[in-house]
């Protein structure tokens, strides 16, 4: 799966959202949290990480390319 970044940054649980794999906001925030979102290879925790464009995020068998 692929998000095209149309700003300089997006945080992560808006990302999460924004793509459907969560119902609300706070359950994006509750996914992140409990170390279930990874990012470039590292388990990312901070719910308001801001994504840039180049990075990888996979949540589960989840792989988001943002371009």
């Amino acid at each position: 799966m692929t998000y095209t970044l149309t700003e300089p940054f997006i945080e992560l649980y808006k990302l999460v959202k924004l793509l459907d794999l969560v119902d609300t906001g706070g359950q994006a925030k509750i996914l992140i949290e409990n170390n279930h979102v990874v990012r470039n290879g590292v388990i990312e925790t901070r719910k308001r990480a801001k994504i840039t464009k180049g990075e990888k995020i996979t949540i589960g068998n989840v792989v988001i390319d943002v371009i």
